[in-house]
């Protein structure tokens, strides 16, 4: 025991150096290492991010919108395909947090009985062997927001699989023998779901920064909701959401956009056309972010699982882009990787070189009206004091001590990872989709990538002023995490050292 005391104690003391060493100027040492011009590992290379110039890669062909009559869009996107494949599906603007109180869940086991059978497609079998025969893929998932279902096909295939996915939304059977079954299938889901520390963690955090909301509600519903929810539960949900203008229909790949809108006509007939639109649900009901806490010790876990959020940007909020750019200047840094002192996070390095944490990862959500952006990490019980000194001096640090080396780092890592996520027809169609029902039409990369290049340094101090100093925190720990701060230690730790005296004077003067 006296050995671990020593061992954290050896740590606090080395965290200011280590602090001072990543985050200080240049030193004598480094004066006399090697220029750039003449390291062997820089000969080719320059050591500054340089912002390059991305039209010659992002001639993508333009994505093509038509609105129906109903309300409801149909955006494609055709390029050449050697394969002759083609992705569609539908994306509909109704998730987890439009449920209705005490139905929790309901979503989620819509999307996996909508796959029992139709009228014409009369169980789960038949359905499975129709797609298998075209070797096609049909699949389909919910998050908190949005329900989407798409299948993966062969081009000539694109009407067939248009036809099943209107025939499974709008003449779904929910016999009761499939629901006792599916309940089944999800209660495993769930427990799968439990064995996923990244998944749990963010459960809890979600409860934490929307405490009383149904967007802090798990998207699966609790044990008890999944063993009570009922056909019309599910019809009623279909009726009130699934409706022609909260629906589009995207696909990608070789596709006509002419044949895909002429078949949409034809098949998407039912579905209501009800006015009422995402925006005015999320007006009506908005969520709150709350600056709580949800601690599960756990002292049989060998690592400590901690999240801690601050309240983000929504879709459409200026601050977007930015708060993406301060994702990537955060970073990611995993120990199996090894990859650390050389990282461009100096949060990386620092948790690198102080040996603080196995993994680490910022994350930036955004919802409708809200969202949540922080630092993910997995750490041993005695470095979580230092490694949330570091984590929340690194926040702090945004705010005043910002480069444009790594601003430009981050941004050219911010593009590269886009453009990664849009690899195949698959990610085109449900790129296309989600920002159809995000911000009402495509954004080409070329104005995404413009807006990337506009945040420099001023700009990401000015939003992490505004999204951090003075601002409350969620938090969300499981493990051995008896060594954590208390959560009123990171409020304090949002502080500015300007309102951090304002708020010790004046509180003591009120006081007295």
């Amino acid at each position: 025991m006296a050995a671990l005391a020593s061992a954290a104690s050896s740590r606090r003391r080395l965290l200011p150096y280590l602090h001072r060493l990543l985050h200080s100027g240049p030193t004598a040492a480094a004066a006399d290492a090697p220029s750039p011009s003449n390291s062997r590992f820089l000969r080719h290379a320059s050591p500054v991010p340089r912002t390059p110039d991305h039209s010659p890669y992002l001639r993508f062909p333009e994505a093509r919108v038509s609105t129906l009559p109903s309300g409801l869009r149909v955006v494609t996107q055709a390029y050449p395909a050697a394969t002759r494949m083609a992705s569609v599906g539908v994306w509909v603007d109704a998730g987890s947090r439009f449920e209705l109180p005490g139905t929790n869940g309901t979503a989620h086991f819509l999307e996996h009985m909508a796959f029992k059978g139709t009228g014409r497609r009369p169980n789960a079998e038949v359905l499975e062997v129709e797609i298998e025969d075209m070797g096609a893929r049909l699949n389909a998932y919910t998050s908190r927001e949005q329900t989407t279902f798409f299948a993966d096909v062969q081009a000539r295939h694109v009407p067939v699989a248009l036809d099943i996915l209107s025939d499974i939304l709008q003449h779904p059977r929910f016999p009761e023998k499939a629901m006792q079954r599916e309940r089944g299938v999800i209660l495993r889901e769930m427990e799968e779901v439990q064995g996923m520390m990244e998944e749990v963690i963010f459960d809890l955090l979600h409860a934490a920064a929307f405490k009383g909301h149904a967007l802090g509600d798990t998207i699966l519903g609790p044990e008890e909701n999944i063993r009570s929810i009922s056909k019309k539960d599910l019809e009623q949900y279909i009726s009130t959401h699934y409706t022609c203008p909260r629906m589009v229909v995207s696909a990608a790949g070789s596709v006509s956009h002419d044949e895909v809108v002429d078949r949409v006509k034809e098949l998407f007939t039912e579905f209501s056309a009800d006015p009422t639109t995402a925006d005015q649900l999320v007006d009506a009901n908005p969520a709150i972010f709350a600056g709580s806490e949800v601690r599960v010790e756990n002292v049989t876990m060998p690592l400590a699982h901690v999240a801690i959020a601050l309240k983000g940007a929504s879709w459409i909020d200026p601050s977007s882009i930015p708060l993406m750019v301060i994702q990537s200047i955060l970073g990611s840094w995993n120990r199996s990787v090894g990859v650390g002192n050389c990282s461009g996070s100096s949060l990386a390095r620092g948790v690198s070189n102080g040996n603080l944490a196995e993994s680490l990862m910022a994350f930036n959500t955004n919802y409708r009206d809200t969202g949540i952006f922080g630092i993910y990490a997995i750490a041993l019980p005695d470095t979580l004091h230092d490694l949330s000194r570091l984590i929340m001096a690194e926040l702090r640090r945004l705010t005043f001590q910002v480069s444009e080396e790594e601003v430009a780092r981050a941004r050219n890592q911010l593009k590269s990872s886009l453009l990664l996520h849009i690899d195949g027809s698959t990610a085109v169609a449900e790129n296309n989709g989600r920002q159809m029902l995000t911000y009402g039409r495509v954004m080409p990369f070329l104005e995404l990538f413009a807006r990337i290049d506009a945040v420099d340094r001023a700009t990401i101090m000015e939003t992490a002023k505004e999204y951090i100093i003075d601002k409350d925190i969620a938090l969300a720990a499981m493990g051995p995490i008896s060594d954590l701060p208390e959560h009123r230690w990171f409020r304090s730790e949002t502080c500015s050292d300007d309102e951090f005296t304002r708020r010790i004077f004046f509180g003591n003067a009120q006081n007295n």
